[in-house]
């Protein structure tokens, strides 16, 4: 009997082999190539064994599998670039017999002539899910856990270990185009409706539903196998698929502009694919595959939205020799809406929060916040009745700064006031127990600055969410000048512990994402003030890739916020910090007409009553003159967008604000959605070379002003043909060259 390190094989009397994949020091399954090679090695031995008659697939954990690991990915791309150096004519041809691994693996499964079942029991993602696709029969356990996907096109790449081919012959090609081209998952009552499993089961029947499909007599044979096998809805040359077609590609050209290689080779694969037979489309799938893994925009999504984020949220820049908090209790001081919020996270982490505010009152309204969100998710089914009412009690409403002494962090998000901080910090720290945590969730005041209303400022950080904080995935964890290691790493275990990515950023104005943000939203103002048409100032910044256009983003944020931060710009830094064309714009907007934004239902939007829907505000026309859009090139617009952010993000690092590019990249996805197909800030200068983004500031500021102008270090890094990744290297040299 052959052992094995990943994977377990109990065979019962009815000859079923039941392999149960369980990975030792992972919490999760992972696709690793020792994986492949052990699996490989089980299909082999469950064919030669004669009294084995058909086997059942399932996972050891609570989750079935998320898909590759890291270090298969992170493999590929260095892969790539070693076989470029060693055999540059030959490199492709290496990739694509690389790339066809996996695909091989599951055809071989498949064919086996022994019937397998796929007995999903949790998350099952990506190659998991095409392995499992792969599989003659599915069975998905009866649960809000379970949640089958496959994800690849939200991290640059698509399903290429036959996913593309397999997923539309089991159902029609529009609900398999909608599943792939946006990566979202389907609950096991959708997957069934849709054909890719075939029955749910209560847990604790999964195992035995799974037997008795090969006991009832499963086929080890695919449909598509099959002589005479249909594609679901008569395949390509019909009317429905002349309907579908040409609106598919409109519709994925709406929803991306373009921007996502991955994205468009899904629907080739498929509509190639399905004209061909199954082998062959395969063949296809893995030509495609092999082409967008070389692609700028695939490495740079990878490394950013798959390999830094895992990275950075499990703790890459923790300080080491720090033993790991187990934070059971915090403090919230300040029931606002951002507190409340903070609450509630802290709460939904299984946190017990005492939430204070200045009066009974207030902090029983902050908890009434927590309320309302429970309440959403019951009636969305996230949260049965008794898991809600345990969230909520784990929140305890006080006006009482000592009930505070017990615990080891306190979170305050009170108004944004240096003074009502002052007094909030010298109340805390007078019951605060010696070795416990402040922190400030802070959006614009440095941190080092209310550190000095502070007896013990190595004790001091900040911690900045982003609003909503329920569904905002980053935080800005902010590094006073005295901050001490211990600070950062509790304040890094309560971000992982309430499942947020943290990006650590030393002290500034503004700090990392609203730096950013401002030179998008102050773009948008200079556009506006040439003349350019509202619309298409908006439309612009979407094509470039940004979720939404500046005017839009301004008025979610508020426009009297933008008035706030500029005003305190000139009087922190004195009239040249700001452009004064921008100051009168604003002064007009807030002070002569009240629009403030969304919150007061107009801003450079109009917000009408619901279910109408909001639209520009036809007054900006008459505060500038608007030109003919033909007078503008939309690239140029789209460059300007982009180029100011990524200037920003550059400057931060030659400040010596942020340290590592892989949180400049992931900060700016995460925070303010930059064009996630650039792979972030700095990825997008990398990805067209400092040397070409040096030239294309040079060409922008001699039109549109010297923001444009690249700082010093760009020039030095354009000159040395240096990358941000390289300079400032978070991986150690193995991974420069990828």
């Amino acid at each position: 009997m052959t052992t094995y390190t990943n994977f377990t094989i109990e065979t019962d009397a009815d000859g079923i082999a039941l392999v149960t994949w369980n990975m030792p020091d992972k919490s999760m399954n992972v696709f690793t190539v020792e994986v492949m090679k052990e699996l490989d090695a089980i299909v082999d031995q469950t064919v030669a064994d004669e009294a084995v008659k058909g086997v059942v697939f399932t996972s050891g954990k609570s989750t079935f599998s998320g898909g590759a690991d890291l270090s298969m990915i992170k493999g590929m791309f260095t892969f790539q670039a070693e076989q470029k150096k060693i055999d540059p004519d030959n490199a492709a041809q290496k990739l694509f017999e690389l790339t066809g691994q996996m695909t091989g693996l599951f055809r071989k499964l498949e064919t086996s002539g022994k019937p397998w079942v796929s007995a999903i029991n949790g998350t099952c993602m990506g190659g998991a899910f095409e392995l499992s696709l792969a599989c003659h029969g599915r069975v998905a356990a009866n649960s809000k856990s379970v949640k089958l996907a496959l994800p690849e096109v939200k991290v640059g790449i698509f399903p290429g270990a036959g996913g593309t081919q397999r997923v539309p012959r089991l159902t029609n090609a529009q609900d398999a185009l909608q599943m792939m081209t946006t990566g979202s998952s389907l609950t096991p009552q959708r997957a069934k409706a849709m054909g890719l499993i075939h029955e749910i089961a209560e847990p604790a029947e999964l195992i035995n539903a799974a037997k008795a499909m090969i006991k009832n007599g499963l086929k080890p044979v695919q449909p598509w196998d099959e002589k005479g096998y249909k594609v679901p809805g008569g395949g390509i040359w019909t009317p429905a698929a002349a309907q579908l077609w040409p609106a598919a590609s409109a519709i994925l050209r709406r929803e991306t502009s373009g921007n996502y290689p991955g994205g468009l080779a899904i629907l080739k694969c498929v509509y190639e694919g399905l004209q061909v037979p199954f082998d062959t489309g395969l063949k296809i799938e893995q030509r495609y595959f092999t082409e967008i893994l070389q692609t700028t925009e695939a490495f740079s999504m990878i490394r950013s939205l798959f390999v830094s984020m895992q990275e950075l949220g499990k703790g890459a820049r923790r300080p080491a020799g720090i033993a790991k908090s187990d934070l059971k209790q915090i403090g919230v001081v300040g029931a606002g809406f951002m507190g409340a919020s903070i609450a509630y996270v802290a709460a939904a982490a299984g946190i017990e929060v005492t939430l204070i505010d200045r009066d009974i009152e207030a902090a029983t309204k902050g908890k009434a916040h927590s309320e309302g969100l429970v309440k959403d998710s019951i009636g969305k089914g996230r949260l049965t009745q008794d898991e809600a009412a345990a969230l909520l009690a784990r929140i305890t409403p006080s006006a009482d700064y000592t009930d505070l002494r017990h615990v080891k962090l306190v979170v305050e998000a009170v108004f944004e006031d240096r003074q009502v901080k002052k007094d909030v910090i010298e109340k805390v720290e007078a019951v605060l127990s010696e070795d416990a945590i402040f922190a400030s969730n802070t959006s614009t005041l440095p941190i080092t600055g209310l550190a000095e209303n502070s007896r013990r400022p190595a004790q001091f950080i900040g911690i900045h969410f982003f609003s909503p904080v329920e569904k905002m995935m980053l935080t800005e964890v902010i590094l006073g000048k005295e901050t001490g290691d211990k600070a950062l790493a509790i304040a890094l275990d309560f971000v992982a512990a309430i499942k947020k990515t943290p990006i650590v950023v030393n002290d500034t104005r503004g700090f990392y994402v609203n730096r950013c943000v401002f030179r998008y939203i102050h773009e948008a103002y200079d556009m506006l003030i040439e003349g350019v048409p509202a619309a298409m100032i908006e439309n612009a910044a979407k094509m470039a890739g940004m979720p939404v256009g500046p005017l839009s983003l301004n008025d979610e944020v508020a426009i009297d916020l933008s008035q706030k931060i500029l005003k305190a710009s000139i009087a922190d830094l004195g009239e040249g910090s700001v452009d004064p064309r921008h100051m009168t714009l604003i002064n007009k907007l807030v002070d002569d007409l009240d629009r403030r934004g969304r919150k007061n239902g107009k801003g450079f939007y109009d917000y009408p009553a619901k279910p109408a829907k909001k639209s520009l505000w036809p007054g900006l026309k008459d505060l500038f003159e608007q030109k003919p859009a033909e007078n503008f090139d939309v690239e140029t617009l789209k460059q300007r967008f982009l180029v100011t952010i990524a200037l920003e993000a550059a400057r931060t690092i030659e400040e010596g604000i942020v340290t590592d590019p892989r949180e400049a990249d992931v900060g700016s996805i995460l925070g303010f959605g930059f064009a996630p197909y650039t792979g972030g800030t700095l990825s997008y200068i990398d990805g067209m070379g400092v040397k070409t983004f040096v030239t294309l500031c040079e060409k922008l500021a001699a039109r549109y002003g010297e923001h444009f102008q690249p700082t010093p270090l760009l020039k030095d890094m354009a000159a040395k043909g240096e990358t941000f990744y390289g300079r400032f290297d978070p991986y150690g040299a193995a991974d420069k060259a990828a």
